[in-house]
């Protein structure tokens, strides 16, 4: 419960402060002002809020590779290094079998937790990374199924496709959370003639908890359709390493699900990044498929 509060106390600062950086944008350019005098124009509005929501979205993808490398501590491995040079070729092999013309990095980083990860701006410039507990844990055939997997993440552009749906609904969001709270401005001014309704920091207030409240069901939106793309990774893992490697691989997360990272920062900040998550009250909220429907899901051959 309290880990449950601490995320939503960080969700609404961080809405704030967003909500801050477009307000001194919006007062340093004048458009404030433009917006008052042109308040009928939704299309200038979508525009406006598709502009923010998109580049807050493409930033992170931009930057994505290089934030995980410095959040996990990854070590870049070397193709040619003695030791790591044949887990490299490994990756390499499944991402040649993929269809990727250019290979992504590989990675290992130091954590007891059982994880993976790919990430990165597109195709050609992507990383795949895994921990420590992971190589120590799983048997080699397990490792195959969860590489593939990650694999599959990239050659499906799934980066990019969660950047675009992300984006999509930071749009949504800010431009509904517009919307009502002028609405709510409008009724709280009355019959006054002050153009605001309840003042600056009011109505900002106001614009931050119909923000946070849309956001939280954008979230909903975001982590539905990244459960369906981890189904489909499946799918891509399978293929490229076989179904029964892909199987023993969630069934080995299912046995050492009690593992953590030894950083719970960093394990909340990209939970995004984990092979997968657990289920519960919020499940709803989760990024990933609870492990027993994936499974599910490959033995029937979904």
């Amino acid at each position: 419960m309290f880990t449950w509060i601490k995320r939503m106390a960080f969700f609404l600062l961080t809405n704030f402060l967003i909500i801050l950086m477009i307000g001194i944008i919006m007062r340093v350019t004048g458009l404030d002002l433009y917006l008052a005098e042109h308040g009928g124009s939704y299309g200038g509005l979508m525009v406006f809020c598709f502009l923010f929501g998109m580049i807050g979205s493409f930033i992170s993808l931009a930057i994505s590779k290089w934030s995980a490398k410095r959040a996990y501590n990854v070590q870049i491995l070397d193709p040619n290094d003695p030791e790591w040079g044949a887990f490299v070729n490994r990756v390499h092999n499944l991402a040649k079998g993929a269809g990727l013309s250019k290979m992504p990095e590989v990675g290992v980083y130091q954590s007891p937790e059982l994880n993976a990860f790919a990430t990165g701006p597109s195709k050609n410039n992507s990383l795949v990374a895994v921990s420590t507990g992971l190589l120590q844990r799983m048997n080699d055939n397990e490792v195959e199924g969860v590489l593939a997997h990650e694999v599959a993440h990239i050659a499906n552009g799934d980066m990019v496709t969660m950047t675009l749906i992300q984006g999509v609904v930071n749009a949504f969001v800010m431009f509904l959370a517009n919307i009502i709270t002028n609405i709510i401005s409008q009724a709280l001014r009355g019959d006054r003639n002050d153009s605001r309704g309840g003042g600056f920091m009011a109505n900002y207030f106001i614009y931050m908890l119909v923000q946070s409240v849309l956001g939280f069901f954008g979230m909903m939106v975001v982590a539905t359709f990244s459960r369906w793309r981890e189904f489909r990774a499946d799918k891509g893992g399978a293929r490229l390493a076989g179904s029964g490697s892909m199987i023993a691989a969630l069934e080995a997360l299912q046995r050492n699900i009690g593992i953590q990272d030894p950083i719970p920062d960093r394990g909340r900040s990209l939970n995004s990044l984990k092979i997968s998550t657990h289920g519960g009250i919020m499940s709803f909220l989760s990024t990933h498929p609870p492990l027993e429907a994936r499974i599910r899901a490959l033995q029937l051959g979904a």
